[in-house]
């Protein structure tokens, strides 16, 4: 009989001292900079020292008196996040596929490693084909299944799990909101309900026992109460005027063209004698969370130099890239204007074409070559929430995107629950996870996108919305074995369990993002990815 691990629990760790390095150093002062202001601030005021101070002292009392009222602004910010919002994930038909492509993946009996990517002849290995039917309990697919799903339950022993904290995820995960007395539930919510229930308990293996326990309450992402934790106005504007200097090196010495589609913002360089489909597709670029192009310039500078045969599209994301002066900072595009506006701004360059079936056609009919290069289209490389942005484009606009790498993606496996988990609700043990907690997970803009304006049905990709995902030369996946971000062991055994082989690259010692590191091995693999000729 199996182990089942979904009733073993977490193992206990304790903090490392890289932690407390972290706090102590770091957080702490950034932190207590706020406090410390308003003190100075008011001492200066009732004892009437301000008239009394030399340019040093005044210069520090300005300093202060800005971070006082930046605070008061960020406090307002902060209170227009504090209730849920009204908006569901999506329309309820979409969100029942998308919920049962989560309860048939891992059903097939494939193995990840006894496959040949050669000799394959089905075209979607483990795919939604699969009938969702009444597992045994000691069923391994079950017990997996359990030890996943217990994930958004704060990793508790699934047995302790019981009825309604499962019928509130459930409702949270399809309505985008609290589940309501089961009295007062509407007819039509109470069989959406109904059925993903018993669907779901098929997949456990075992009913759910009756009852409650809040020891095992649900995450509810878009629902839970939002921590923000307030950081200094200096980090806010020394991150806002370093973008600001680098989007003017990048016009001024790198031939970029800043441009405003539609509200999608966006530097752009073409090649002036660059033609498609006889040079080098374009690529653009999608990136993540974090301080935007301060934290990508080594990348993009070694990309700009190796790439200068080819239009380069750098997507500016203001809403996740600490941009708290932009006015569309607590405002992110939602998906569909989002793709919208990306496929037009593609199409207009000429990149592309908006309608599918004209393509391959007007290529063929301008140049001979076309049918050697494929359709025409883009090479999108996304790196960690920028895979989000990266799966819409696939959903809403396949034919537009020949070529796709993954760098950390958050797309896969999203429906386990590790990442939410991680940024939101896992405590910190350690300085890396304590560093991405402040400056990232607690930050305004990202609570705002992840935790109010999270669609999970939109933000999962599935293997079989990828294009020739299983094409090297086509689709590129890399990750790194010690990702704290994204459960790398469960987005490769996903992908492999899907005959993804070739095209998935790992790094034994990868970190989120270590891959863009320039000079790593994970660059490396990507420049020459992007040189190759797709075939």
């Amino acid at each position: 009989m199996a182990i089942d691990i979904s009733e073993i629990p977490d193992i206990l760790q304790r903090r490392t001292i890289s932690f407390y390095a972290v706090f102590i150093l770091l957080v702490a002062p950034l932190w207590c900079a706020v406090p410390l202001a308003w003190a100075f601030v008011v001492y200066a005021l009732r004892t009437g020292r301000i008239w009394s101070y030399s340019l040093p002292g005044l210069t520090l009392f300005v300093v202060a008196l800005s971070e006082v009222i930046f605070s008061v602004h960020h406090l307002h910010l902060t209170r227009q996040l504090s209730s849920p919002p009204n908006t569901g994930h999506g329309s309820i038909p979409e969100i029942q596929v998308a919920f049962q492509r989560i309860l048939k993946a891992g059903l097939a009996h494939l193995s990840p490693d006894d496959y040949d990517e050669e000799t394959l002849d089905e075209e979607r290995p483990g795919s939604p084909e699969e009938d969702i039917v009444q597992l045994e309990h000691d069923d391994h697919r079950a017990i997996d299944f359990r030890n996943t799903l217990r994930t958004w339950f704060g990793r508790q022993p699934w047995s302790t799990v019981r009825l309604h904290e499962v019928r509130q995820w459930i409702y949270w995960s399809i309505f985008n909101k609290h589940l309501p007395e089961l009295e007062e539930l509407p007819q039509t919510h109470k069989a959406v309900l109904d059925d993903a229930l018993d669907l779901l308990q098929k997949r456990l293996g075992k009913r759910i026992p009756e009852g409650s326990d809040v020891s095992c309450r649900p995450i509810l992402l878009n629902l839970d109460k939002a921590t923000i934790l307030w950081r200094p106005f200096t980090l806010y504007a020394f991150t806002t005027v370093t973008n600001l200097c680098l989007d003017h090196y990048y016009q001024r010495s790198q031939g970029f063209s800043r441009g405003n589609h539609n509200g999608l913002e966006y530097l752009v360089r073409i090649p002036k004698n660059w033609k498609p489909p006889r040079d080098p597709r374009p690529v653009v670029f999608l990136h993540g969370l974090g301080l935007g192009l301060l934290q990508y310039h080594t990348f993009l500078s070694h990309l700009f130099q190796e790439f200068a045969d080819r239009p380069l599209l750098i997507i500016l994301q203001p809403h996740i890239s600490q941009n708290i002066f932009h006015a569309r900072y607590l405002s992110p595009m939602p998906r569909k204007q989002t793709t919208k506006n990306l496929s037009s701004l593609l199409a207009s360059f000429g990149w592309t074409n908006l309608d599918p079936s004209t393509n391959s056609s007007e290529d063929e009919g301008h140049h001979p070559n076309a049918k050697d290069r494929g359709q025409n289209g883009v090479t999108i490389l996304s790196h960690s929430n920028g895979s989000y942005c990266h799966a819409w484009m696939l959903k809403d606009y396949p034919h537009m995107v020949t070529r796709s790498c993954f760098v950390d993606p958050v797309t896969f496996c999203g429906w386990e629950g590790d990442v939410c988990r991680t940024f939101f609700y896992k405590t910190c043990y350690t300085g890396t996870e304590l560093l991405m907690r402040y400056f990232v997970g607690t930050e305004l803009g990202v609570v705002n996108l992840l935790q109010r304006n999270f669609d999970w049905s939109s933000n999962s990709l599935w293997y079989e919305e990828i294009p020739n995902a299983r094409n090297r030369s086509k689709t590129l996946f890399l990750l790194g074995d010690k990702d704290s971000i994204i459960t790398p062991s469960r987005v490769k055994l996903y992908l492999r369990s899907h005959g993804i082989r070739k095209g998935l690259w790992c790094d034994p010692n990868g970190r989120h993002g270590q891959a863009l590191l320039a000079g790593g091995e994970g660059c490396k693999v990507v420049y020459e990815w992007l040189k190759e000729r797709e075939c």
